[in-house]
């Protein structure tokens, strides 16, 4: 579709296994699942060449899934490929931990108050905010921090044309072929 990048969802399975699935899947063994759900392992292989932004789904602090994404990522040996994302601060911070020359993000809904200085603080590269709860304001202070801003996700492509204006450095969406389109006509 013409995507420069793609946005996989890890998590555990009750058996341990990492797969790459939106919805929680922890009461799942593995072999339980549809035979369309890959692997880590296998999604990362099949997205060879491309960007990965690898997001951690895990509702709890389960350090393992982390040191075990990370831990694919590194047998892979192309470290600028990837950023690692997560909702939790701590997920996030322990993979910096483990990695540091691996990009990472800490994914909000709404942009907390002190969130710039935490990121750069604890030396992670990017802020993921909810598209609904992005501001102008929010892009400007990220970029003047030295931080990239990747938003998700926006489907609307007169409101991805808005976002290039700001300046995002990436926009997750559900319609890649659309942003493709709108990233192309703006020349």
């Amino acid at each position: 579709m013409g995507a420069d990048a793609v946005e996989l969802d890890v998590r555990r399975t009750v058996d341990g296994v990492l797969v790459v699935h939106h919805d929680p899947i922890d009461a799942v063994p593995a072999a339980d699942l549809p035979a369309d759900v890959a692997t880590l392992g296998e999604a990362l292989d099949a997205c060879a060449g491309m960007w990965v932004n690898v997001e951690i789904k895990n509702e709890s602090a389960d350090d393992m899934i982390a040191d075990e994404t990370v831990a694919h990522l590194l047998a892979r040996h192309t470290d600028e490929r990837w950023l690692i994302s997560s909702f939790r601060l701590a997920t996030a911070d322990r993979c910096r931990q483990l990695a540091p020359q691996i990009r990472t993000a800490w994914l909000v809904e709404r942009t907390p108050a002190g969130a710039v200085e935490r990121l750069v603080e604890r030396g992670h590269g990017a802020l993921h905010p909810w598209v609904e709860g992005l501001t102008r304001a929010t892009v400007d202070a990220c970029h003047a921090a030295g931080l990239e801003v990747n938003t998700w996700t926006c489907d609307d492509p007169g409101r991805i044309a808005e976002l290039l204006d700001w300046g995002v450095d990436g926009v997750c969406t559900n319609v890649p072929d659309v942003a493709v389109r709108v990233v192309a006509a703006r020349g």
